[in-house]
């Protein structure tokens, strides 16, 4: 029963209160719109937001080549690290060269996103284009060390092998 009184007693004030609001905007509006024109299908600025996209050229190496090479890439790892393993590292240098630079493509590739995503030219010009050339420095670096390890040392395999065991 008190809440009936409560609602009644600001009821009025609340209607009172929206009168109010809705005579001063029809008031400005018709301020406005003597300064303004209406433009059926509203206005068309030309040199921002409604001019087209201008879309990069088709290449190979984005899109969707790009992320079919590095799915294959990294579905093609699980069945050569277990081939690797299975048999000799020593017996097969060119399977255990195939994983050396098949493990640092994909590192590469991985390595490379994150510098992509969280390094954009456009918001670190200079850093962004360091960690890209240091990326692709440690790379080749790394491409050179793992050829020089399978050539002139045990290779891969044995090394991971005799870790494991030792």
């Amino acid at each position: 029963m008190s809440s009936s009184l409560i609602l009644r007693a600001n009821l009025p004030r609340a209607l009172a209160r929206r009168a109010a609001l809705r005579t001063a905007l029809q008031v400005r509006s018709t301020s406005d719109a003597s300064e303004f024109k209406y433009v059926p299908g509203g206005p068309i600025y030309k040199g921002t937001v409604n001019d087209p996209t201008s879309f990069p050229p088709p290449s190979r190496v984005h899109g969707s080549y790009h992320w079919a090479f590095e799915r294959l890439l990294s579905a093609g790892l699980v069945p050569l690290t277990v081939a690797a393993f299975v048999t000799s590292g020593s017996a097969n240098p060119i399977l255990d060269g195939i994983l050396g630079v098949s493990l640092v493509v994909h590192s590469h590739i991985g390595f490379d996103s994150m510098v992509v995503d969280y390094l954009h030219p456009r918001k670190f010009p200079i850093l962004g284009k360091v960690a890209t050339w240091t990326l692709r420095t440690a790379t080749v670096a790394t491409l050179v060390g793992v050829y020089q390890f399978n050539t002139n040392d045990i290779g891969l395999t044995e090394l991971i092998t005799k870790v494991w065991t030792a």
